[in-house]
């Protein structure tokens, strides 16, 4: 394993457990630290953030680029995402069983239409 994909899974781990436990923390009533999920939260994502940054120089690859067809496939991604945890939030905390499911398929179509637009059509 190289040192650089080494580095960047041991960062990229580190920075998800803090999000994920940052998250934990905000949304879970019962652990009653709203504040400090929050700044948990923020830690993982700029620490995740930080990881690409290190992970793209030890690589020698320039920096990320930010284009409009970057931007629409970032944004793609997250509505689909949307949908589809909504949907699943739709069947199984508030008991709407149909509504959830199309809502969840149609966030499944969504997130399928990714791969034409980041790969294209041949």
């Amino acid at each position: 394993m190289k040192r650089s994909n080494f580095a960047a899974m041991v960062l990229g781990t580190v920075s998800g457990v803090l999000f994920a436990l940052g998250m934990c923390m905000a949304l879970l009533p019962e652990w009653n630290a709203f504040k400090p999920g929050i700044i948990f939260g923020c830690a993982g994502l700029l620490l995740g953030l930080i990881t690409v940054i290190i992970w793209r120089r030890m690589e020698g690859r320039q920096p990320v680029k930010f284009s409009g067809k970057a931007i629409l496939t970032a944004g793609v991604g997250m509505i689909g995402a949307l949908a589809l945890g909504v949907g699943m939030c739709f069947c199984m905390v508030w008991g709407k069983m149909a509504l959830g499911i199309i809502i969840g398929l149609v966030g499944i179509v969504v997130l399928l239409c990714l791969i034409p637009l980041t790969r294209g059509i041949k």
